[in-house]
């Protein structure tokens, strides 16, 4: 909907809204959270345009946009695009975590049309595959980098920033009628994120500006973001999140800093951009936070709140976490954010390694623990988790999946004001209190041997070992479709623990249909673009026919013979290729491939920098790394750096 920009201030939403506690049943899985009001989104943006036109909106290294500064370039960028989108119109947004995409997104929510965030490099299938079945009006983003059926369409120049982090190097709305779908987004929805569709082609959600409002009203109240403050800007574009970073900053007066690309690579990197930035409230994908809880915490930093969330947090952070942590859990269709559970390192809990749960129902957002019939079960039963209230989407662009996931309550269940409840499809336990402990994906079953397992128990049978840190489980199939469990563990510090040990202490804890049949050890585990486990990556690596088990750091000179390339290899060649090889769990990988092309991922890269850095004292950057043509050419980098220059040159 379009919002007019003289549109009365909103009031702050009074603390009172918040401390009203949550309403429970004692004896049966239902929580609500306090009550909540929904507001406005866009009009609390530019509320504080006109009251603190001159304050930091976005700090861009050295380039700082003022809140009016911001207001005027996207009314630029509305002018440019009102005549051909149309409220109600999806746009495909294709830029990158930048001053470009906050002045895209507040453009967007002045034409009221959706928008729709894509990430910077979209693929090519997953780009043709949302356009066929989505009425998408148009892309924005640089057009070298736009899918083919855009780069040879339309184009408006759009005057959206091109200077400072992950700036475009121009930026287009690239119109094109050759792929075209029919699904529209409904009425009054604010932006649409796609998430994993069970067919392979990704799925469209759309939320409305009402539901945003719930969860950015939150946010303000539990982490007193302010004007002064510093927000971050993180989360991958792709990834719902970004728009809780995006939009919290904006409707609070506070500024939006974004991440460079590095800072996803490199737990040091990040600590490094926290302190130079000064910020004061982040949010990070879990697996990117928890190597900071692996080492003392960094204690010079303003930061004052954290949110993680995206993945099962494994352990509590300790004592000397001076931050805040939000271990918060919520899926798209519920706006998100819909519980988290707050940690102190004053906390008495502070340190310890049992998952923390995922919290208590957030305002306006009601909890209901169910069986296969829907029903609620007795609190401390385990069942699945659904959702209701202010927080749910307005659906699916595809609505027969909407009437299949939004279901409405069972007549015999009060739940005042909901009138719909989301089947998450997530495993959970509603604790006395109302909180909830996260068990796992009710479709992550699998059948081994005609018993069901669930990969989070073995995962969890795993991680009792004091020699292990984490632990994830993928499942192999053969051309049968029987599967096996291939567990891939990553030790503890200092710990080598030989996988038959580590496969005779889970038989304590299992039945013997869920003993994986192979352990791989790894040094870390590969992230998806939004931050998350790669779990069919991890399988991938082990169904390439990488070892069954791979010690870490182990591999000798006489392992390397086979491959003509590291016969005559330097010391720092071999060190970077048994590094890549462990790693990625391929011994066939050579110094003349490409480290992304060989599989790298982020958290491979953070991984390979930090054995280098330890073996050599030499620390480099992620893209010195990337901008290497092959993995040779890595170690003659590294050699460069660590051999001293002769007086004079």
């Amino acid at each position: 909907m379009t919002q007019s920009p003289t549109a009365p201030a909103v009031p702050a939403v009074p603390a009172m809204l918040f401390d009203t506690g949550l309403v429970t049943d004692t004896s049966l899985s239902i929580a609500h959270g306090p009550s909540a009001e929904p507001t406005r989104v866009l009009t609390r943006f530019e509320d504080w345009a006109g009251r603190t036109p001159q304050a930091p909106a976005v700090i861009d290294r050295a380039q700082i946009w003022t809140y009016q500064d911001l207001d005027a370039a996207a009314a630029l960028v509305a002018a440019d695009l009102a005549d051909r989108v149309r409220p109600g119109d999806l746009v495909g947004v294709c830029l990158d975590r930048s001053t470009a995409l906050v002045v895209t997104a507040v453009a967007l929510a002045r034409l009221g049309a959706v928008y729709l965030p894509l990430g910077p490099r979209p693929g090519e299938r997953r780009i043709q595959a949302v356009t066929e079945d989505l009425d998408v009006a148009c892309l924005v983003g640089d057009p070298d980098v736009l899918p083919a059926e855009h780069r040879g369409g339309e184009h408006f120049p759009l005057l959206l920033p091109t200077d400072g982090v992950n700036a475009p190097a121009a930026a287009v709305a690239a119109f094109s009628d050759s792929v075209r779908g029919t699904r529209r987004a409904p009425e009054g929805a604010l932006y649409a994120v796609l998430t994993s569709g069970s067919t392979g082609r990704p799925k469209a959600v759309a939320v409305a500006e009402s539901s945003l409002s719930v969860a950015l009203d939150w946010y303000r109240a539990e982490t007193g973001l302010a004007p002064g403050d510093r927000q971050s800007l993180l989360i991958g574009v792709a990834f719902d999140p970004h728009l809780l970073e995006l939009w919290a900053a904006l409707t609070s007066g506070a500024a939006l800093v974004p991440a460079p690309d590095d800072t996803r690579w490199d737990s040091h990197v990040l600590t490094d951009w926290w302190r130079d930035t000064a910020l004061t409230h982040a949010v990070a994908a879990t697996p990117t936070v928890e190597p900071l809880l692996d080492r003392p915490w960094p204690q010079d930093l303003k930061l004052r709140h954290l949110v993680v969330g995206g993945d099962r947090m494994r352990r509590r952070p300790a004592a000397d976490v001076t931050a805040t942590v939000h271990n918060a859990y919520g899926p798209a269709e519920a706006t998100v954010v819909t519980t988290t559970h707050t940690m102190r390192g004053t906390d008495p809990e502070a340190g310890d390694q049992a998952p923390p749960p995922i919290g208590t129902a957030l305002p306006g957002v009601t909890l209901v623990v169910t069986d296969v019939e829907g029903r609620p079960v007795a609190r401390g039963q385990e069942g699945e988790l659904r959702v209701g209230g202010h927080c749910l989407a307005l659906g699916y662009l595809d609505p027969e999946l909407t009437a299949r996931r939004f279901t409405a309550p069972p007549q015999e269940l009060a739940l005042p004001a909901v009138d719909r409840l989301y089947r998450t499809g997530d495993r959970v336990r509603m604790n006395a209190d109302g909180s909830l402990d996260f068990l796992g994906r009710l479709d992550d079953q699998v059948k081994i041997s005609g018993v069901r397992i669930e990969p989070v128990e073995v995962e969890a049978a795993f991680e009792q070992d004091p020699r292990v840190r984490t632990a994830v489980v993928t499942v192999l199939r053969d051309s049968s479709g029987h599967g096996r469990l291939v567990a891939h563990v990553r030790p503890a510090d200092g710990a080598e623990p030989p996988a038959g040990d580590l496969l005779a202490a889970v038989r304590a804890w299992l039945p013997e249909q869920a003993v994986p049949t192979a352990v791989r050890i790894v040094d870390g585990f590969p992230l998806d673009a939004n931050g998350k486990v790669d779990r069919p990556a991890l399988a991938a690596q082990a169904q390439s026919g990488s070892q069954a088990t791979v010690p870490p750091r182990s591999t000798t000179t006489g392992d390397l013979a086979d491959d003509l390339t590291a016969a005559t290899a330097t010391a720092t060649e071999r060190l970077v290729l048994t590094t890549v090889r462990e790693l990625l769990g391929r011994p066939g990988t050579g110094l003349g491939d490409n480290f992304t092309d060989a599989g790298g991922t982020s958290m491979v890269a953070a991984r390979l920098l930090a054995t280098v850095e330890r073996e050599t004292g030499v620390r480099l950057r992620a893209p010195e790394l990337l901008r290497s043509t092959d993995l040779r050419a890595f170690a003659a980098l590294l050699d460069q750096r660590r051999t001293p220059r002769p007086e004079g040159a």
